[in-house]
């Protein structure tokens, strides 16, 4: 299986060196969008993580009236602090959960109860965008934070669950992953999260390229649930989006326009970028954040960013590729050379 998966790892990249012209995946402005979304979130994720890492702060003593260093631990909200455990317990948690969501997700879509897997969603989002504002927030508020930041949550995660707005679901896929990074980041070291990246990048190669059930659920949670967990641009190619200013700006009644339209039989391609591809890149960065500093956090999640350029540059139009198996080396590269830098 691994042998195969890496088989047309190599294939991609020898198209690539030896310049075999091929349609890529995407048109080129989507592609620059989904790349931006991605560092954004990576970017935006290490600042969440930091806000609630272990930190020394100066503080007055009361008693002396003297300065002195306090070392301060910020709890994560709405009762979302792990709790104290290895992190080779962790390693094993986080593997049982990936498999225990998938099965749960497969068993909701057999059985088409599809109101209970948009309330899970509908609450995930809810308490992730909500760690993600509170960290922000408590940054210039004191207070209840907490509050205000949920209160901020409920609408965005309504109308990302619910509505179906292409705009609110991006924004909000934004926010989410700093939230769910920020939970798991504190229960992982360097060793069992590289771990966890090369078992996860396995399991993607399998789910994406054998046993292809990762393109039924992005395909059920789109067409059937209505939400998806990633980032997620539906556009038109240049030839039809042509056609179809052409019929806009004709003389005929606006029926007719419509009724012309609808005989085009438009082909709406979609760009996808799971969210697994953008949290798991984002939670290493973060466990290097807290064990390094920011200079191996920031070289992983440029290198990451190359690396998934480099994907969608050597795809080809209509293929699913498992992400993580170009992101896990990128990962580790980027953990060592910013040793090295820092």
């Amino acid at each position: 299986m691994v042998e195969k998966g890496l088989g047309r790892f190599i294939k991609l990249f020898s198209l690539g060196r030896l310049g075999v012209k091929k349609k890529v995946k995407h048109a080129l402005n989507v592609t620059i969008f989904l790349l931006g979304m991605f560092l954004v979130t990576q970017l935006l994720g290490l600042a969440v993580i930091n806000a609630y890492s272990p930190r020394t702060e100066i503080a007055i003593n009361q008693a002396t009236g003297q300065q002195e260093a306090v070392n301060v631990t910020p709890q994560l909200p709405y009762g979302m602090q792990p709790p104290e455990m290895k992190p080779e317990v962790s390693f094993l948690s986080i593997i049982f959960s990936i498999f225990l969501a998938t099965a749960f997700i497969l068993l909701i879509r057999r059985f088409k109860i599809h109101i209970l897997l948009r309330i899970w969603f509908f609450s995930v989002v809810v308490l992730a965008i909500g760690i993600t504002f509170n960290a922000f927030i408590s940054k210039f508020l004191q207070g209840p934070t907490q509050v205000l930041a949920i209160v901020i949550a409920l609408p965005l995660a309504f109308y990302k669950v619910f509505k179906r707005n292409i705009v609110v679901h991006n924004i909000t896929e934004l926010l989410v992953y700093p939230g769910i990074a920020a939970v798991f980041v504190p229960i992982l070291n360097v060793w069992t999260t590289i771990a966890l990246l090369i078992v996860i990048a396995i399991y993607d190669v399998y789910a994406v390229w054998h046993a292809k059930f990762m393109q039924k659920m992005a395909k059920y949670q789109i067409q059937q649930l209505k939400v998806f967990t990633g980032f997620f641009i539906p556009y038109v190619a240049n030839k039809d989006r042509i056609r179809i200013e052409k019929i806009k700006h004709t003389n005929l009644s606006q029926n007719a326009k419509i009724k012309k339209l609808k005989k085009l039989r438009i082909k709406v391609n979609l760009a996808m970028l799971g969210g697994g591809d953008v949290s798991f890149p984002l939670i290493f960065a973060g466990v290097l954040l807290r064990a390094y500093g920011i200079m191996p956090a920031l070289m992983i999640s440029l290198i990451s960013t190359l690396a998934l350029a480099l994907l969608f540059m050597l795809a080809k139009k209509g293929k699913f590729y498992p992400a993580m198996l170009f992101l896990t080396p990128a990962c580790i590269i980027g953990w060592i050379i910013g040793v090295l830098i820092g």
